[in-house]
């Protein structure tokens, strides 16, 4: 969603609030929310003939961006659609399975609440049932009831394509599989990424990016114990603190939890110049836990922590020694789970440290199905909950992008403060496959959420 969109939605929302006793049923001249896609169908989540009526029951439809197809979850866990100004609802508060899904006047019932799940369904806070395409139905008019969560395609959504901005103007060399930024002092950017020796990339204006080497052009025989020998390392994370460059980064190789993570410093970050500073975590197959895709994390006390984790037990996060940036201790806190989760990335913004993390399946190609989600705490160790209150340790996160036209699994992402905002990096895959550098910006609501525009 752009900011100009943003801005007229607002707009919109404050005229319909002044002129309620002149306008007597919404209209189709914004959308205050995105469309929501049945993963079994490909249609949209449709209010039955764009009719605002109370007790109008709701279908399945081809998307058409009209406001009976935009949904947007609020604070209190309601589905508004038509502007705003109509809700979800449960029929006569029903809560066996079979009931109808209508669209009526906002109550602030608890048969009008709902909250999304990460595994993509949509369960009735009253019933606990799920929003279901009535007998795995894919065509037009199929009526959308509840039933029985089972996560089926036919009980799994997703925000639509057009909710979704593509990347950003990038040009140069803008291959990239799990990338990493700094913004370094002369204001340039360096970016580093999974490859050979951890490729490295920079560009002086966040566009034009150019390959300058490798952060270990001679290899890293400490690692060729977790790589079978690999040249090729994962996941750096990359900052600058104290006057030099911290570089964390995983060896390991696919599907195997015999993996570790290391920290190389550098007072330039160019490459050739990285000195190994030691093992921060490892993993063996007897842990419930891998130890890939590192992110460090400062928090307001100003104590070092490491974000790391992918599948198996999930996010963890383990103190470090701000003096050598090594591990400090023993304890390990978990701090979301899914399943299909990895690519933690934490910062803290306002009152609130916000985690990043990737959902699903990427290093597909263009069947690559990764989408980021984003959950958030007053503290650094959590608890992390999603918009609609679920921990993250229970499979909560909330989804600002995932794949839309020609792009495909967007994730493992990295979030830098600039001059002009929060900047969103990430990778997807073009339809040949082939993984390109994706550059967002992100904005912030009235509640403190971000947004990709």
């Amino acid at each position: 969603m752009s900011t100009a969109r943003s801005r007229l939605t607002g707009a919109l929302l404050l005229i319909a609030a002044l002129l309620t006793t002149l306008v007597s049923a919404p209209t189709a001249s914004a959308v205050i929310g995105p469309s929501l896609v049945g993963a079994g169908s490909g249609r949209c989540l449709d209010v039955v003939d764009n009719n605002a009526t109370p007790g109008t029951e709701v279908q399945i439809w081809d998307c058409n961006g009209q406001v009976n197809q935009g949904w947007e979850f609020t604070a209190a866990g309601e589905m508004r659609t038509f502007d705003g100004t109509r809700c979800l609802d449960a029929y006569n508060f029903g809560t066996a399975p079979g009931t109808r899904l209508v669209s009526w006047n906002c109550t602030g019932a608890a048969n009008q609440k709902f909250r999304r799940n990460g595994d993509g369904t949509i369960t009735a806070t009253q019933s606990n049932l799920c929003l279901d395409v009535l007998n795995h139905g894919t065509a037009n008019g199929t009526r959308v009831i509840l039933w029985s969560c089972t996560g089926a395609p036919n009980q799994r959504w997703s925000t639509g394509r057009s909710a979704y901005p593509n990347p950003g103007y990038v040009t140069g060399d803008i291959g990239v599989h799990d990338p990493t930024v700094v913004k370094r002092p002369d204001g340039s950017y360096l970016v580093a990424y999974t490859g050979d020796g951890i490729p490295l990339k920079t560009s002086t204006d966040r566009i034009a990016f150019r390959n300058i080497g490798a952060a270990f052009p001679g290899g890293t025989p400490w690692a060729n114990a977790y790589t079978n020998n690999s040249p090729q390392l994962w996941a750096p994370d990359i900052s600058f603190r104290n006057g030099q460059y911290y570089m964390y980064y995983s060896a390991s190789t696919f599907g195997s939890m015999n993996s570790a993570i290391f920290l190389a410093t550098s007072p330039s970050g160019n490459p050739g110049t990285w000195t190994h500073r030691g093992l921060v975590v490892s993993s063996r197959p007897a842990d419930n836990f891998n130890a890939i895709d590192p992110n460090l994390v400062v928090d307001d006390q100003g104590r070092w922590w490491l974000n790391f984790g992918s599948f198996w037990s999930g996010i963890k996060l383990i103190p470090l020694d701000p003096a050598t940036g090594l591990r400090q201790g023993t304890s390990i806190t978990s701090i979301a789970y899914n399943g299909a989760i990895e690519a933690p990335f934490i910062v803290k913004r306002g009152n609130y440290y916000y985690q990043y993390v990737s959902f699903d399946y990427c290093c597909r190609g263009a069947q690559s199905n990764y989408r980021i989600m984003v959950g958030r705490s007053t503290s650094v160790t959590g608890p992390y909950v999603d918009r609609s209150g679920r921990a993250m340790t229970s499979g909560g996160g909330t989804e600002i992008l995932a794949g839309h036209g020609n792009i495909h699994g967007p994730g493992h992402q990295a979030v830098l403060a600039d001059t002009d905002g929060d900047i969103l990096f990430y990778h997807y895959y073009a339809d040949n496959g082939a993984p390109l550098l994706g550059i967002n910006r992100l904005v912030y609501d009235a509640a403190g959420w971000p947004t990709v525009v």
